[in-house]
């Protein structure tokens, strides 16, 4: 899915984000209603027992002193009072009222009838923030303020609750009060460290995955610069039992790598160098023929083969050959090229501008760019070169006057020792190496070096080559990077 972050380490925090913030949720909604559960019963307590001591009272009274002794409790935020005629009965309670006729019941301590109804009114006395309130059962229950969307539960400032209860006599007692809700700003602190705990824990979870995911970021990173150069410095082998086996293991393949490529190299060095020896024996000899004609094929075969293994010695030497990085002047370079080139009767053209010194091997950018124009003179008539600069890389294209090669042949061409039939033949005198070396050195210094067959006609060397790099290693150890035109 293209919304899931590409990333390990995104995805990770995704889980665990997501994880808290729906726990965090829960929690928060559960710790809502417990509240306003236990925010009913506390607010209910006081005038409940105040309510269960005044029946007492009252039943120990005759009917005069209850009228003198009503008088004197009759103030807010108990209104008593015993000519009020009976409400209806009230059996299916609202939870609120049914809520505070149980408290009441279990303050008398004895079984008496009851009756308690949410008024449709505020009391007289309720505070001026009482007034807003939308009063019925439903509105007080909700907590619902007029002009304000009915999803928004903000506790009300309280319930009118006009409560009736029966004496012994047989007369009833009337309370009118209101259930305050005390602390009404609870859930704001509730809801505060809530979302202190879920900044906390993400924090730690940020930091928790950072640290495991960083060691696989460093390897992807050594993986990537080991194939620009074999010999970069190895993975410190520390952290976690699993990171250290894995740096171990690709410390000792590092290794392994190098090995087997110095011995390569040091073979291939030896044979080729020791071939020269025969191959000038051989000369010596055919220049004895007396048979012209044979002399002549003698030496063509010589001459072949020389080129070789000059070319062979040449490319083995690059793997291995360091060069420091220094600023080159591109355009300088190109045009001493363009003038040796001329001065052999070939046709190479120079357009596009470089402004900008590249970094890297001097020596080694010569050699890539005097291959290309060697590759598309032999083979294509003239060199066409064009220098293009951006902000991220220097792109050289040297394009040609040949044929063109297949699209299935764009690839092959950069093996070693591989040639074209036809056009691209050994009468030109080519050992198959000039584009191999040219990629190696591109791919060295963190560029590319691809082959495209022009729209117009002839065959297009594209070489792009990044404006820093720190050193150009082995020139044959650059990574494996496909071209674009394969």
């Amino acid at each position: 899915m293209r919304l899931l972050p590409q990333s390990l380490f995104g995805r990770l925090m995704l889980v665990l984000a997501s994880g808290l913030i729906v726990a965090q949720l829960l929690s928060a909604a559960i710790n809502w209603v417990e509240r306003d559960s236990l925010l009913v019963r506390a607010s209910g307590m006081q005038p409940v027992q105040r309510i269960a001591d005044i029946v007492r009272l009252l039943d120990s009274l005759s009917a005069a002193e209850r009228t003198r002794i009503v008088a004197v409790l009759n103030a807010p935020p108990l209104v008593v009072s015993l000519d009020r005629a009976p409400v209806a009965d009230t059996a299916g309670l609202a939870p609120r009222a049914a809520m505070f006729a149980a408290m009441l019941q279990a303050a008398l301590g004895e079984s008496r009838p009851l009756r308690v109804v949410i008024t449709g009114t505020p009391v007289p006395w309720a505070p001026p923030a009482a007034s807003g309130w939308q009063q019925g059962a439903m509105g007080a229950a909700m907590g619902q303020r007029r002009g304000e969307p009915g999803l928004r539960r903000f506790p009300p400032a309280g319930v009118s609750l006009l409560i009736q209860v029966g004496l012994r006599d047989g007369s009833w007692a009337s309370f009118e009060t209101q259930v305050t809700r005390d602390a009404s700003n609870l859930p704001w602190r509730v809801l505060l460290s809530l979302t202190i705990l879920l900044v906390a824990v993400l924090l730690v979870s940020f930091i928790a995955v950072r640290w495991v995911t960083l060691p696989l970021k460093l390897l992807a990173g050594a993986a990537d610069e080991l194939g620009r150069d074999i010999n970069r410095p190895a993975l410190p082998e520390s952290g976690p039992f699993e990171v250290r086996r894995a740096a171990q293991a690709f410390n000792t393949m590092q290794r392994r790598l190098v090995q087997f490529i110095d011995e390569r190299t040091r073979l291939l060095t030896a044979m080729s160098h020791d071939l020269k020896t025969p191959l000038t024996r051989m000369r010596l000899r055919a220049e004895m023929l007396e048979d012209e004609t044979l002399r002549g094929k003698f030496e063509t075969d010589l001459i072949e083969m020389e080129n070789m293994v000059t070319q062979t010695l040449a490319f083995m030497r690059g793997l291995s050959k360091h060069e420091p990085a220094q600023s080159v002047d591109v355009m300088a370079l190109l045009e001493s090229l363009q003038a040796d080139n001329e001065a052999m009767g070939r046709s190479v053209t120079i357009d596009g501008r470089c402004t900008k010194a590249w970094q890297g091997g001097a020596q080694l950018l010569k050699r890539c760019l005097s291959n290309l124009i060697d590759n598309a003179v032999l083979y294509g008539k003239r060199a066409a070169i064009h220098v293009e600069e951006n902000a991220d890389q220097l792109t050289i294209r040297v394009r040609d006057d040949g044929p063109g090669i297949p699209q299935s042949q764009l690839e092959k061409v950069f093996e070693p020792f591989y040639r074209l039939e036809g056009s691209r033949s050994r009468e030109t005198g080519g050992t198959g190496l000039g584009l191999s070396i040219a990629r190696n050195i591109a791919q060295a210094h963190g560029g590319n070096l691809y082959l495209r067959n022009h729209e117009a006609h002839g065959l297009e060397a594209v070489l792009t080559l990044p404006w820093q790099h720190q050193s150009a290693g082995p020139a044959g150890q650059a990574k494996n990077v496909k071209s674009p035109g394969a």
